[in-house]
């Protein structure tokens, strides 16, 4: 393979570093070099990379148009760098690495508290887990396991069906006295809060009662159910969320049902991997111990 002209990691510390402080001397303090080595480095990468990355102005650095984009991808990098050091640091080779991809909500409000017992009876597997808001392929970003929420057929996974899911409106006790529900016209009043993956779920919640309103798509949108519930404890607007997440709100009495009509999604709750992978022991332990939570 033809060498190729790459900046060193030395360099590229160096230069974050100035960027960072905006001086050598700072630089050179925080790396235990000399000002003089950090320079030489930065010069380094100038000239490497044909672009200045600084202006000199007076005993001042400022960083050129061209510094601040590579900036940007020399973080990345060193990010990287050091997230793989700290995997291989805390690799033990008695243990095996089990990569998970859950959706954050689903994995902070029903996944987590089935983990210790996991853990405690598979000592040599090690759990890492990814958050994911929308369907993926596994293979190309190297996971083993995921948790997808739709209709339990995807090529060349295979899919174990955890838990339907029932969704309720939810809103907070004070928003409530503020403004009674007695009608869902009422409530159509109130601002709705939306997940933007599922634009469509006030609609199918109103027309499951045979309702139709205009305001069904309005409403502020969030990427989790986390955010949108807390909005809806804040006072913001009711929220539509699946039953179990909210169920320690709801029994503290954070917040309340809204109206009492439940709606019984389409989708449902899965567990999925790639085929091929199923009889890994790792995965076909992980597999096993979960299931066994399923309706």
């Amino acid at each position: 393979m033809a060498s190729r002209n790459l900046p060193s990691t030395a360099a590229m510390q160096c230069f974050e570093a100035a960027a960072r402080h905006m001086s050598f001397t700072r630089a050179a303090d925080e790396l235990s070099l000399t000002q003089s080595a950090v320079s030489k480095q930065v010069a380094h990468l100038e000239t490497l990379l044909q672009h200045k990355l600084f202006r000199r102005v007076r005993r001042s650095l400022i960083l050129t148009p061209e510094g601040a984009i590579f900036l940007s991808d020399v973080r990345k990098v060193l990010t990287q760098i050091e997230m793989s050091a700290h995997t291989i640091m805390t690799f033990s080779g008695n243990s095996e690495v089990l990569k998970i991809a859950t959706l954050p909500s689903f994995g902070s409000r029903w996944l987590a508290d089935k983990l210790p017992s996991f853990l405690s009876a598979n000592p040599g597997i090690s759990l890492e887990f990814h958050d994911r808001v929308k369907d993926f392929d596994l293979e190309q970003q190297n996971i083993d396991i995921a948790f997808f929420y739709g209709h339990g057929s995807w090529p060349s996974l295979a899919c174990h069906k955890l838990f339907d899911e029932e969704m309720v409106a939810v809103v907070s006790p004070t928003l409530l006295a503020q403004h009674p529900i007695h009608t869902v016209d009422d409530l159509a009043q109130l601002p709705l809060l939306h997940l933007s993956t599922r634009p469509d779920a006030w609609h199918h919640w109103f027309a499951g009662q045979k309702i139709t309103t205009d305001r069904s798509y309005h409403g502020t949108r969030f990427e989790t159910f986390t955010m949108l519930v807390r909005t809806a404890m804040a006072g913001g607007g009711v929220a539509l969320v699946p039953h179990f997440i909210v169920d320690e709100e709801l029994a503290a009495e954070r917040l309340t049902l809204a109206w009492p009509h439940k709606l019984l999604s389409e989708s449902a709750y899965y567990l999925v991997y790639p085929e091929h992978l199923g009889e890994l022991a790792k995965v076909r332990r992980f597999v096993e111990h979960i299931t066994q939570f399923s309706n």
